[in-house]
């Protein structure tokens, strides 16, 4: 009888461990791995692998003033030159529509970088890390005094050492005072 006891006892005691490591298990803060689902892979874009930052303009009526747009390329990636090395990659490119008051005098793009790539067979000429494009702006002499922004789109093309992404682009405004 006293076997037996114990027996049941222990079968007791089992049974609510086990129950105890169950319910551990399932509450909100433990982790468990069936439940876990994997973290989501983020897809890489030309727009994610890119930003900008403006460095806007001041523009007397009827003068011309710079306007510095950072192009920052995160580490481990490019993005095409411009011009490019060939014809058909796509180029880093600004554009920008004029309007009645301020119009795009120019856009100089810096000397590229020449890197070697597994998958050309010739240097490509490209941009990495932080490359500053200047943008030479013009106000008319009729320009209203005051601040504007004025829209505009970098169109680039962004690859690491293996593939290139689809071309995007990323818009931006450009802050400019008339004074």
């Amino acid at each position: 009888m006293l076997r037996s006891s114990l027996m049941l006892i222990n079968v007791v005691m089992v049974f609510a461990l086990t129950a105890c490591s169950r319910s551990n298990q399932n509450s909100p803060g433990a982790s468990s791995t069936e439940s876990a689902s994997p973290a989501p892979v983020q897809k890489i874009t030309s727009e994610s692998v890119v930003k900008v930052a403006v460095q806007g303009a001041e523009i007397p009526a009827g003068g011309f003033a710079d306007a510095i747009i950072r192009v920052t390329v995160q580490s481990g990636y490019h993005i095409n030159s411009n011009p490019p090395t060939f014809p058909y990659l796509k180029a880093t490119e600004l554009d920008m529509a004029d309007t009645d008051q301020i119009s795009l005098n120019s856009v100089f793009y810096p000397k590229p970088l020449v890197k070697t790539f597994a998958f050309a067979d010739k240097p490509l000429h490209v941009y990495e890390g932080e490359t500053p494009l200047t943008v030479s702006l013009e106000a008319a002499k009729t320009a209203k005094k005051g601040q504007q922004s004025i829209p505009a789109k970098l169109r680039i093309q962004a690859c690491d050492d293996q593939v290139c992404y689809p071309p995007g682009s990323i818009d931006v405004v450009i802050p400019v005072l008339i004074k």
